[in-house]
């Protein structure tokens, strides 16, 4: 069975419409981050708090700049297009520009969107979609080596960390894939299982399929969702972890949050906390699971608070912690192997 495949034209451009909480804006940054080259720049509606530090932009200023594609770049609680979008994303289907959307809600039920779209030749992709026919989990054990990230919340470094642990390998000449299992991975990757839209009885054996048997000596670098401790969203955790039977897990965590992202009430776990969990739950499709290091993301500390908040966390977990865009992520490497 094949893996949901995303095909869109680049050069493309990325929506953040008026998206008020950045953290929810990781799609679009994630694009430019890893696929800068194809990015003509950005389309941010009034009052947006999101930006990926490229080229502000009109719909018909993307038109001329080249771009095919316009990306819808945020990811809200819900995963709804709010109707201040609407007048935006019509006019750049009607000029031509193909919608790409990773939301839940499907493009083509947006009011007036298909229209436009049949005006212009443009399509609408949906990036969200799993696979017609999954299986329930089997439980049994498969061939090859996985690492899966985790994290203490959402939107902390999961998808991130998952891309450059899988380069790393592939530098040092190491058979390795990374998988996608979110809408921004997908679209990196062009391919993939968006796990937060599988049905959850199917959930487990579609992060089954998503890493398949095979070489000994291969590593799949599994992109983690949600958090084992959110409120809302640990259960697509909990079915990729028992689900793509990790030999290995690296633990992403933001450390200027003291809270859940969006639910204040509920605080944020220790990485402690999160280890022991994770290999409880883990341990019951391969009980050889360790985790092997720490990711942080420390874009908004100063150099020597980065500095002392890695010292700090290599000291207190005893493995390899690093900011995986600014350190690299050798030293886990090294520790994995």
């Amino acid at each position: 069975m094949q893996q949901t495949l995303v095909q869109f034209h680049p050069p493309f451009v990325v929506f953040f419409g008026d998206i008020q909480q950045a953290d929810f804006a990781k799609t679009g940054m994630g694009l430019v981050q890893w696929r800068r080259d194809d990015c003509v720049g950005q389309i941010r509606l009034p009052g947006c708090a999101a930006d990926a530090g490229v080229p502000d932009m009109s719909v018909e200023d993307a038109k001329g700049a080249g771009a095919r594609t316009l990306i819808i770049g945020v990811a809200p609680i819900g995963g709804d297009i709010p109707p201040s979008w609407l007048e935006a994303l019509t006019r750049a289907a009607a000029a031509g520009i193909d919608i790409v959307g990773g939301l839940h809600i499907r493009l083509e039920s947006l009011v007036g969107l298909e229209t436009a779209a049949a005006r212009g030749n443009a399509r609408l992709i949906n990036a969200r979609v799993p696979p017609a026919s999954l299986s329930v989990a089997s439980g049994l054990k498969r061939s090859g080596k996985r690492l899966l990230t985790v994290g203490t919340d959402c939107a902390c470094g999961k998808k991130y960390t998952a891309l450059a642990l899988d380069r790393e390998l592939r530098l040092r000449g190491i058979d390795s894939e990374f998988r996608a299992t979110g809408q921004t991975g997908i679209m990196i990757a062009g391919k993939g299982i968006p796990i937060d839209a599988v049905v959850a009885d199917f959930l487990t054996g579609a992060a089954e399929m998503l890493s398949p048997s095979a070489a000994d000596e291969h590593w799949d670098v599994i992109e983690g969702q949600g958090s084992i401790f959110h409120p809302a969203y640990l259960q697509v955790t909990v079915g990729l972890v028992v689900g793509s039977q990790p030999d290995a897990f690296v633990v992403c965590h933001d450390p200027e949050r003291s809270t859940i992202s969006g639910w204040p009430d509920f605080a944020l776990p220790t990485i402690e906390q999160v280890i022991e969990r994770t290999i409880q739950f883990g341990s019951l499709t391969n009980p050889i699971i360790r985790c092997v290091g720490i990711s942080l993301n420390t874009s908004k500390l100063s150099s020597d608070a980065r500095e002392l908040t890695l010292e700090a966390f290599r000291d207190q977990t005893r493995l390899p912690c690093v900011d995986p865009l600014i350190d690299g992520v050798a030293p886990i490497i090294d520790f994995l192997l």
